[in-house]
């Protein structure tokens, strides 16, 4: 049965975001030469177009777009809160193969799944998904904070056929699809679901049931590998396999584990991170099969910019290598390792320290291309509803290069600039490395810029004022770039869809 929802709750023409007064320091650009870098997006046969298709472009998570992005010329910033309800971050954003945006946008009230047009931000259409058992003991606890600790449900990904796949909050995997009706009207509708409640425990506290007394272990992300299989991960340390053919389901727990990021896939295998160590996994008929687990320095508590005690950073892949960073006291590290399948310990390729004594952590994916791998420091940073010593978020961005002859791992360059929580990404045709910044003025204001980088150097190359205060705090969310070169960013109170007029 097809669960159709055409009206929109949210207005259709998109409310702007609201930006606190005050001293900040105006968009400035440079006049720097491009550097088009040339990349094979790693394409997968049951996923959307590499670049377009999740959270970090595509399945490697290499947080690498063909397109170029605004450069702050002639540039145009067109907002649009993402809920009438307190919150409304949107948290994830793909597009569809004709350009539309799909957004997961939050609220205290729950996740709505948005199909906006592009650049203007006007809504098409809107899919509520079942309220998370954080948001309502957020509501009842009067604490957001809580929301910032469950990561579940806001990973999905854009199959071959443009349709969402993801997992809600009652262990239900849903397959929704787009259509246009007449007159202009559009809807998102359910193709398929699978409940995995009597699989994966659900006894989890939501209005219907205020009072658990078992297990809740929500789905964290899903993603299919090369054969079609759908595999997912729980926070408690389940991986899982879903034949979405037969509905078959397969199952194995990591013991003592937790998964807060979003798994990577490639044709030779799964690739997890758990709050412990690092899993390759590949399929043997049809049952989830880990390959090699290499453990890490996982430190002696968790930091201030983390969510866990644990490696904050979904796995990454770019060439024949994983690379993740550990929660060592001290100084993170950067681990780039081989991805050998005939081993039961995964080759260690090299091993950096990151950034400042003590002041050192990593809750994003990094960007990877082609030996490179550029990483920010999120030490400091806790939320938009906790933030409060704005002297200590973030601080400093890295590249680091494995050397030509595999012998190891150089630090290119080094910037001192801050982007405290933003999902970064790079930019083939400009070779621009995109990240979301801030500065404080005299007054105190907090205000916030997208930011440019040189990929070969790393020089600052521009800062395109987007506003002030918490409304524009980026609160974890991503940077995504669309075709059209248009930057979105997700912020605490909605979207920013930031382009250069010609």
């Amino acid at each position: 049965m097809l669960n159709l929802l055409v009206a929109c709750t949210e207005p259709v023409e998109p409310v702007a975001i609201v930006s606190d007064p005050g001293d900040y320091q105006p968009t400035f650009t440079s006049n720097a030469t491009d550097h088009r870098l040339a990349y094979e997006a790693p394409g997968h046969p049951f996923m959307a177009q590499a670049g377009l298709n999740s959270m970090h472009a595509d399945s490697y998570n290499s947080d690498v777009h063909a397109a170029a992005g605004p450069r702050g010329v002639n540039t145009r910033i067109v907002s649009r809160v993402g809920s009438r309800a307190p919150g409304g971050m949107c948290a994830t954003t793909t597009f569809t193969s004709d350009g539309k945006i799909i957004s997961l946008c939050a609220s205290i009230q729950g996740f709505r799944i948005h199909l906006l047009e592009p650049r203007t931000l006007r809504l098409l259409a809107e899919y509520v998904l079942p309220l998370r058992s954080s948001s309502y003991s957020a509501l009842i606890h009067l604490d957001r904070q809580i929301i910032m600790e469950d990561t579940s449900g806001a990973y999905f990904y854009l199959d071959h056929k443009d349709r969402i796949v993801l997992a809600d909050n009652k262990q239900v995997i849903h397959r929704i699809g787009h259509r246009q009706l007449a007159e202009h009207r559009w809807e998102f509708y359910q193709e398929h679901s699978w409940d995995l409640s009597d699989t994966v425990p659900s006894d989890c506290f939501r209005p219907s049931n205020p009072f658990p007394t078992g297990e809740c272990d929500p789905i964290t992300a899903v993603m299919p590998d090369y054969d079609g299989l759908l595999w997912w991960v729980t926070r408690a340390g389940r991986v899982g396999t879903l034949n979405q053919s037969s509905g078959a389901l397969n199952m194995i727990q990591l013991d003592g584990e937790e998964i807060q990021n979003g798994f990577a896939v490639a044709r030779d295998g799964i690739y997890v991170v758990s709050d412990t160590a690092l899993y390759a996994f590949n399929a043997v008929a049809g049952k989830p099969n880990m390959i090699w687990r290499q453990s890490y320095d996982r430190g002696s508590k968790r930091k201030i910019g983390s969510i866990n005690q644990g490696s904050g950073t979904a796995p990454t892949l770019f060439g024949g290598y994983v690379t993740v960073t550990d929660n060592a006291d001290g100084k993170i590290n950067l681990l780039v390792y081989r991805r050998l399948q005939t081993q039961l310990v995964a080759p260690l390729g090299c091993k950096i320290p990151l950034f400042t004594e003590t002041h050192s952590a990593a809750e994003n994916s990094m960007i990877a291309f082609d030996r490179s791998i550029i990483i920010e420091n999120n030490a400091g940073y806790t939320s938009v509803y906790a933030e409060n010593d704005w002297s200590s978020a973030g601080g400093g961005i890295v590249r680091i290069d494995v050397r030509e002859d595999e012998s190891g791992c150089d630090i290119i360059w080094q910037s001192e600039e801050r982007a405290p929580s933003v999902v970064p990404k790079l930019a083939l045709s400009s070779g621009v490395a995109y990240f979301y910044s801030f500065q404080q003025g005299k007054d105190g204001t907090i205000a916030w810029y997208l930011m440019g980088l040189d990929y070969v150097t790393g020089k600052t190359l521009f800062k395109i004022h987007t506003g002030n205060g918490k409304n524009y705090d980026n609160n974890w969310a991503p940077i995504s770039l669309a075709t059209d070169g248009t930057a979105y960013i997700g912020t605490s109170k909605g979207m920013l869809a930031i382009f250069d007029e010609d």
